[in-house]
This record gives structure tokens, C-alpha cells and sequence, in this order.
């Protein structure tokens, strides 16, 4: 067992939110009973999640997309009322990290995702960091054409993924950023990748790939991020004594 307090502390230490400038709240975003004796971790606060860590006897969930987004309405009405009425009956605390969950060099999403397709360092030893807040990720793949790197992906990941092949050399470093990090492909390209893995992709990023000749992987938003917060959660819950349960919700997504 252990405070609610002093879980905040750990996930605050390890993920150090104050470094970065996010689209929401990073932390103890709803408030649950003061002692924690199950952490159950997800993708996103949804009512099933919710749902699940009720029927689990948890009393915190651990989540990558919390409940509260810079620019949302604000009200508590229809879905948002749904899941605090749920939260709030059952005393649930819930954390969520957005950016600082992706970025953790070891534990985050990238690291995680890179790690599962066993990409490797470049040839100075460590992966390369691009983008925004140096969210992306830059290493090398055994693999050097798209079909069998495509194919590898949809092994590994369970699901058919969207790829956009226009390479125009044999694969040698491959970027990668989770989730909808389609914006970041021109960094991508800039630093030096031969093909780029996110989750997502928007209408330019196709023509962007014709004509630089770098391809692109859109793997879905879900499938990238699955591997974070449990990660983390496993993680904090071994150091602190707490059981952890990783609950996955499907999502098409």
C-alpha cells in the first residue's frame, strides 16, 4: 500500500512533466481514496477502461489520453459526466501523461514501440532525436525493403497498417513518433530517415513521400501507444509494492 501522494511523486519524478509543453494537464487529473493498493494502466480514461478498473478493485488508473484537453468545453455533461459519475462513486484515482509519456527514454512510447520492432541505435550508439520537443525517434532496421518492414509491423502490432512505399534506396535509418505525429515527417525527412512510422496520416503526408522519396508507415494512433503506460505503470507499481494489471481496450484506431 502507499499514499496517493506519494504515487504522484514517483510517476512526477520519473516523467518530469515540467519539462514540457503539452495540450493538457500532466498528473493527478482526478482525485480517488489517499491509499493505492492497484495501479490498473490503459491508453485512454474511457468508460470501459473505467469500467474494467471497477471490476479489477483498482484504485488508481494509469493513462497515456486523459480527461481534460486544452480548448475543451469545459462542461460535465453526456460522456465526460458518464465517466466522472464513475470515477467519483468509486473513490478511482486517475493519472494521466500525455508528451512526458512519449519522450521517457526508456519506458515511454518510443522507446517501448522501437524496442518491440527491434530497431537499433545509429552508428554513433544512441537513437537520434528530432521534431518538436525532440519527440521523435531516429535509429537503424535490419529490415531494407517496405514490403517485408510492413509486413514485420503487422506482425508484430496484430493489425493491417497503411504505408505510402516510395523509398528510393534500400532502407538503412528509419523515424519513428507515436501516435498522430503525422506533422512531424518533414523533421523526419530532414534528419535523414528512409522511411517514417507514426500512427497516423493526414492527405499531405502522401504527396510529401511521392516526392521526397522517403516512405511512410501510419501503424493507427492506438496500435503506437500501447506500450507506454503499462511500461511506466509496471514499473512504479514494482517499486512502490503495488499490484498492476494492464488492460487493453481494442481500438480500430
Amino acid at each position: 500500500m502507499t499514499t496517493r501522494d506519494q504515487l504522484s511523486s514517483a510517476f512526477n519524478q520519473l516523467l518530469q512533466p515540467e519539462r514540457f509543453k503539452d495540450y493538457g494537464p500532466n498528473g493527478l487529473q482526478v482525485e480517488g481514496k489517499a491509499e493505492v493498493r492497484k495501479i490498473v494502466s490503459g491508453v485512454t480514461a474511457s468508460s470501459a477502461l473505467i469500467d474494467a478498473a471497477i471490476e479489477r478493485g483498482a484504485d488508481a488508473i494509469f493513462v497515456h489520453h486523459g480527461l481534460f484537453w486544452r480548448g475543451q468545453d469545459g462542461r460535465v455533461t453526456g460522456w465526460m459526466k458518464q465517466r466522472l459519475q464513475k470515477l467519483l462513486a468509486h473513490d478511482i484515482n486517475v493519472y494521466a501523461y500525455h508528451l512526458p509519456l512519449d519522450a521517457h527514454p526508456t519506458l515511454g512510447n518510443n522507446a517501448q514501440l522501437g524496442k518491440l520492432l527491434g530497431f537499433t541505435p545509429l552508428e554513433n550508439g544512441e537513437f537520434g532525436r528530432f521534431g518538436e520537443q525532440e519527440l521523435g525517434w531516429l535509429g537503424c532496421t535490419s529490415f531494407t525493403d517496405m514490403p517485408s518492414l510492413m509486413h514485420h509491423l503487422n506482425l508484430k502490432l496484430n493489425r493491417h497498417i497503411a504505408g505510402v512505399d516510395t523509398a528510393r534506396n534500400a532502407i538503412k535509418k528509419v523515424a519513428w513518433c507515436t501516435g498522430g505525429a503525422q506533422g512531424y515527417f518533414e523533421a523526419a525527412i530532414a534528419a535523414g530517415a528512409d522511411v517514417y512510422i507514426t500512427g497516423e496520416i493526414s492527405e499531405p503526408q502522401a504527396h510529401y513521400a511521392r516526392e521526397m522519396g522517403v516512405s511512410y508507415i501510419a501503424c493507427g494512433h492506438h496500435a503506437s501507444e500501447r506500450y507506454g503506460a503499462s511500461a511506466v505503470a509496471a514499473h512504479v507499481a514494482q517499486q512502490l509494492g503495488l499490484a498492476h494489471e494492464f488492460v487493453d481496450i481494442d481500438n480500430p484506431a
